[in-house]
């Protein structure tokens, strides 16, 4: 599977003609609330122009789910899955359209063209943030979303995971990078991606 990271805790997983996005974050709308958090990261259009066959939102967030990025790829023209705990349900569905919005909450798993996605515990200050488990039949790859260090996830978490990719911001309840690295050595992941870093400062 082809990944792209989109910035911040955004990813694009993609493989055989299926196109999944993970939390994209394309403006500046964090701005709005804390003027402090402007991006310091241009928007790369060439993702605007991507046309996701599955949407995934970890947490309602506005660097996770923007409501003025999301309605570019959801809209009244678009078809596409999407995947989404109740406290972003409830508001990316009125986006409309013929789209299918799958409540996606904790242990809820939904496949699409063989990709078996699996909605994980994460500790967050959104209770109902969810990490993702996305097993494509060949390697297992776990996006813990927005979540501190909590033994509880681990109960969640398979033993076969290839590729982690976790938050070490250590702001907004979110894991530090020592609470990460020791997050990591417990997944055991061969392969371990840091994220929601550099976007602000």
């Amino acid at each position: 599977m082809k990944v792209t990271y989109l910035g911040q805790a955004g990813l694009l997983f993609e493989k055989e003609g299926l196109t999944v996005m993970i939390d994209p974050y394309f403006s500046d709308s964090v701005v709005k609330v804390n003027p402090k958090n402007y991006r310091r990261v241009a928007v790369d259009e060439r993702f605007l122009n991507v046309k996701p066959d599955v949407m995934i939102f970890t947490h309602n967030h506005l660097d996770h789910y923007d409501p003025e990025t999301a309605p570019r790829f959801i809209n009244q023209d678009s078809n596409i899955t999407v995947l989404a705990p109740s406290s972003v349900w409830d508001q990316v569905r009125k986006l409309g359209g013929n789209n299918n919005y799958v409540i996606f909450n904790r242990h809820t798993t939904w496949t699409e063209c063989g990709i078996k996605f699996t909605a994980v515990r994460a500790e967050h200050s959104d209770p109902a943030a969810i990490g993702v488990l996305i097993d494509d039949g060949e390697k297992v790859y776990y996006v813990t979303g927005d979540t501190l260090y909590n033994e509880e996830i681990f109960g969640d978490i398979p033993a076969n995971v290839d590729v982690l990719f976790l938050p070490v911001n250590g702001v907004g309840c979110n894991m530090n990078k020592t609470d990460a690295a020791r997050f990591a050595k417990r997944i055991r992941a061969a392969k371990v991606v840091p994220f929601h870093v550099g976007m602000f400062d």
